[in-house]
């Protein structure tokens, strides 16, 4: 065997920065892509302006746009930043400062520590007991439960350490909180039931998650693609401008010719970037297009009847029909919304998985537990109906076959007690 040399031909497919960002832009809503391309107008003197039809604000709350004074141009805080301006607030001992930084700079996002103790120590090059010192630091700072280890200190934290108890029901009576299990909770403690029903509501009072009271709150604000509505008995979309923004060239640069080699190069590559902009935004308009009208074909039961009608329907079916790829079809509906007369809907709402009857046909899961919830919601409160009873109604009343186990789950994912705990 002699190592040789050898010429061959492939086809191979690879992806290029400019089908990066298309399909990046792919699944951004009509505005971000609005935003998107006005950042990119700062840059571009060819893009005179973006026609998205402005009346897309009505659809934003009428304070949305409205700033006080204080917070124009206000820097936005991070929790980590909000914690360490509490250090100028307290009498920290200077040269624990830096190791209360790290440990701040080492929650996660919920506010609870990320690293044990002894890496803590390790980084900082300090004793173990000055780490455990500069945790309590940091476990004094707002709000309570900061710094935390687990979610038993998470809480114990944000209560009265008097309470001596506390400690070892959330360590090995967890169960009793989470069914609320008064009667257990006075027996073993011996309280009386109001004094346990007074400490359990205490414990519900706490943050899980104490981090996230100091994250940046956003408003966000949805806006639809298309609307739908019926003409003639048929179902028809309309598109808002938005939805695929028409760029207006200017035309002061159409016929100029510049002397300066480098001006007539920087010309010609911003005229790329617009021609790649309008393929772009012809691509993904035409993608949505189909996709909705395909969804809309789909579910016209559900247009025209309501929730009770909607249709069994999966993303790969969907891409299937369409001749798309699955991933394509993702980009495409998320984060997207359609506006119809029962209210603005994401698209997602639409790909709902079927169950399957004995008569071949399937039936939505949505629609099985809108059904569980009506039953329950006009059950008898003084006898309510047990999961085996909510099986057996499904059956006789609307021919639907499910499992006890499935009936369970419905209930569970719709947050509703058991019947036990709903007398």
């Amino acid at each position: 065997m002699r190592p040789k040399m050898a010429q061959e031909q492939k086809l191979q497919l690879k992806m290029n920065q400019s089908l990066i960002q298309s399909i990046q832009l792919l699944q951004c809503t009509g505005v971000e892509v609005v935003d998107y391309i006005q950042e990119i107008a700062k840059e571009n003197p060819l893009i005179e302006d973006v026609n998205y039809d402005y009346e897309f604000n009505n659809f934003k709350q009428a304070v949305g746009d409205k700033q006080a004074i204080g917070e124009i141009n206000q820097a936005e805080e991070s929790m980590y930043d909000r914690l360490k301006s509490q250090l100028y607030t307290i009498e920290l001992p200077e040269p624990l400062r830096p190791v209360v930084i790290f440990g701040i700079d080492s929650l996660d996002e919920n506010g609870y520590l990320d690293i044990t103790m002894e890496s803590w120590a390790k980084q900082c090059e300090i004793r173990l007991d000055q780490a455990e010192q500069a945790l309590q630091w940091v476990q004094s700072l707002e709000p309570a439960g900061i710094g935390a280890r687990s979610l038993k200190e998470c809480i114990l934290l944000q209560l009265d350490k008097s309470v001596s108890f506390l400690e070892e029901l959330l360590e090995n009576h967890l169960e009793w909180l989470a069914e609320e299990n008064i009667s257990a909770i006075s027996d073993y403690f011996h309280l009386t039931e109001d004094e346990a029903a007074v400490n359990v509501e205490r414990i519900k009072s706490c943050h899980p998650k104490p981090g996230r009271l100091l994250s940046e709150k956003k408003t966000e604000y949805i806006i639809p693609e298309a609307y739908i509505y019926e003409e003639d008995g048929n179902w028809k979309i309309s598109f808002y401008k938005w939805y695929s923004p028409e760029i207006e060239i200017n035309e002061a640069y159409k016929h100029f010719q510049p002397d300066d080699q480098a001006a007539t190069t920087f010309l010609k590559e911003k005229y790329r970037q617009v021609n790649w902009l309008q393929q772009v935004l012809r691509y993904r308009g035409n993608t949505l297009e189909r996709v909705i009208e395909k969804i809309v074909k789909k579910q016209q039961l559900y247009f025209s009847h309501g929730a009770f009608m909607l249709q069994p329907l999966t993303l790969n079916e969907l891409a299937t029909d369409l001749d798309m790829h699955i991933s394509t079809v993702s980009r495409a509906i998320a984060n997207k919304y359609i506006q119809t007369k029962r209210g603005i809907i994401p698209l997602k709402f639409f790909l709902q998985p079927g169950v399957k009857q004995s008569n071949g046909q399937q039936i939505t899961s949505f629609v099985i537990k809108q059904l569980i919830a009506e039953l329950i919601e006009n059950e008898d409160k003084r006898k309510p109906l047990s999961d085996q009873v909510i099986k057996s109604r499904l059956k006789q009343e609307f021919g639907i076959n499910v499992a006890r186990r499935t009936v369970v789950k419905y209930r569970e994912q719709l947050g509703i007690a058991a019947s036990t705990k709903r007398k």
